[in-house]
C-alpha cells in the first residue's frame, strides 16, 4: 500500500464522479490516461421502491461518458455488498463484458444474508462475481494498477482500491464533517473499522480519499465526495484530532444503537449479493424482492 501515493512518480488517474442523489451515492469512471482503460466503481441501478421499477439511467450516463472519452472498460469494482441502492455491476458487465469484482468477504455476507431472504439461486463460492479480490491484490489499468487494500469493519466485504495518487474509500468513513460508517449490520466491527481506517490514514497527507456516499452534514450547503488524508486525520468529527480506538468504537456502537435500518437494505442486499443480478423470474414471469416480516 505504501506505493500507491505520496511519489512524485505516479501517475493521477482520470476521474469522473457520478452523484445520484436518490440513494446518495457516488459512483466513479477511473481511467489511465495514457491508454484510456478504466474501471466503473460503484455502479448504481435506478430503482423505485414503489412502482418495483428498475432503471439503467445511471449506469447509462457513466458508460456515456466513457464513450464520449473514448475508454475501454476493464474492470467493475465493488467496494462491498451495498445496503442502500441496488448495484448496477452486472448490467455494466453485460454492456462492456467488463470483469467484475467484490472482496472476497463476500461468501460471508452471502452466507448470512442469503440465508435470512432464503436466497437460493447464489452461483458457489461467490461465483455471480467474475473474481473476488484479496488484501494485496493488484489490477491492471492500462500503465497504472489498481491496488486492493482490506478495510473490514463496515461489513466482512469491504475494500478499497488505491488508483495513482487517490484512494476509493467505500464505506468506512465519510466526509470529514460526517464522520465514519456504521458497524451494526451483520460481520460489522466498530474496533476493525477503526484499524482499518487508520491504515488508509497511514497515507501521505496528500493522499486524495473519494468516499461512497454523501449526506451534506448540517451547515454545508452542497454535496461533496474528495477529501484527503490531512483533512480526514485532523478534523474528521469522529476520529480526527487523535482520537483513540477505544474511545471509538465506544461512540461507534452508541450512535449505532440508536439508527434505523436502511430503507432499502433488503431490496438492496438480495440484489447486490447476486453481483447486481435480479431475482429469477417466478412462474408468472415476474421477478420479486423478499422482505422478512417481523410478525408479533
Amino acid at each position: 500500500m505504501s506505493e500507491i501515493a505520496g511519489r512524485a512518480d505516479v501517475t493521477a488517474p482520470v476521474i469522473d464522479a457520478f452523484f445520484d442523489e436518490a440513494t446518495n451515492s457516488i459512483s466513479y469512471l477511473v481511467a489511465d490516461p495514457a491508454t484510456g482503460t478504466a474501471a466503473i466503481i460503484d455502479p448504481v441501478l435506478g430503482f423505485d421502491i414503489v412502482s418495483g421499477r428498475v432503471g439503467p439511467a445511471p449506469v447509462e450516463k457513466i458508460l456515456g461518458a466513457a464513450q464520449a472519452a473514448g475508454f475501454q472498460i476493464a474492470w467493475v469494482l465493488e467496494t462491498h455488498v451495498h445496503a442502500d441502492h441496488l448495484s448496477g455491476g452486472d448490467l455494466v458487465r453485460q454492456r462492456t463484458g467488463a470483469t467484475l469484482c467484490v472482496g472476497e468477504g463476500i461468501r460471508e455476507v452471502q452466507r448470512v444474508f442469503g440465508g435470512l431472504l432464503a436466497v437460493e439461486d447464489l452461483k458457489p463460492d461467490g461465483g455471480d462475481f467474475d473474481r473476488l479480490l484479496r488484501d494485496g491484490d493488484r489490477l491492471p489499468l492500462g500503465e497504472l494498477e489498481v491496488e486492493v487494500i482490506a478495510t473490514p469493519g463496515h461489513t466482512p466485504a469491504c475494500v478499497s482500491y488505491g488508483v495513482g495518487d487517490a484512494v476509493f474509500v467505500g464505506d468506512t468513513m465519510f466526509m470529514p464533517d460526517y464522520g465514519t460508517a456504521r458497524c451494526d449490520f451483520p460481520g460489522g466491527n466498530a474496533r476493525q473499522l477503526f484499524q482499518s481506517m487508520h491504515r488508509v490514514l497511514s497515507l501521505p497527507r496528500e493522499t486524495r480519499l473519494f468516499m461512497c456516499h454523501d449526506y451534506k452534514a448540517p451547515g454545508r450547503e452542497v454535496f461533496a465526495w474528495e477529501t484527503t488524508v490531512d483533512e480526514q486525520l485532523d478534523r474528521n468529527v469522529h476520529i480526527g484530532g487523535g482520537v483513540g480506538e477505544s474511545d471509538y468504537v465506544t461512540m461507534r456502537e452508541t450512535r449505532d444503537a440508536t439508527l434505523n435500518l436502511p430503507k432499502l437494505l433488503y431490496p438492496a442486499i438480495q440484489v447486490n449479493i447476486r453481483g447486481g443480478r435480479m431475482p429469477p423470474a417466478e412462474a408468472n414471469g415476474t421477478s420479486y424482492l423478499k422482505i422478512p416480516l417481523k410478525l408479533p
